[in-house]
């Protein structure tokens, strides 16, 4: 569910002392998005653009499940789809973030 790899490298680019600040603000801006999909479910061009920014997010912070259902449901809106399962891309990012936070501190200990 979770790219520890993608994480790693990430904290070494913008360094151990950013990241989580970088981190927090990533998992901000992806709760904001998800919280606009539902009024987005039929205008498939908004939803592209939504999916695309999750997507891109998910991939940067690691978060690889997320990132495929995403880049799927991109694809799909691009055909003119303009549906998805907001719930389960929800409780996906729930999950995957409560993974990352419980995890987070024992793999990346000092």
């Amino acid at each position: 569910m979770i790219d520890w790899t993608r994480v790693a490298e990430l904290r070494r680019e913008i360094g151990a002392e950013d990241f989580s600040e970088v981190a927090e603000l990533f998992l901000m801006e992806v709760e904001d998005t998800l919280s606009r999909l539902d009024g987005a479910q039929n205008d498939p061009a908004q939803m592209q653009e939504l999916m695309h920014f999750l997507k891109g997010s998910a991939l940067n912070l690691g978060f690889a499940k997320l990132a495929e259902i995403c880049s799927a449901a991109e694809f799909s809106a691009t055909r003119g789809a303009g549906t998805v399962d907001a719930r389960h891309l929800k409780q996906l990012f729930s999950q995957s973030r409560k993974l990352f936070e419980a995890e987070f501190a024992e793999r990346f200990a000092a």
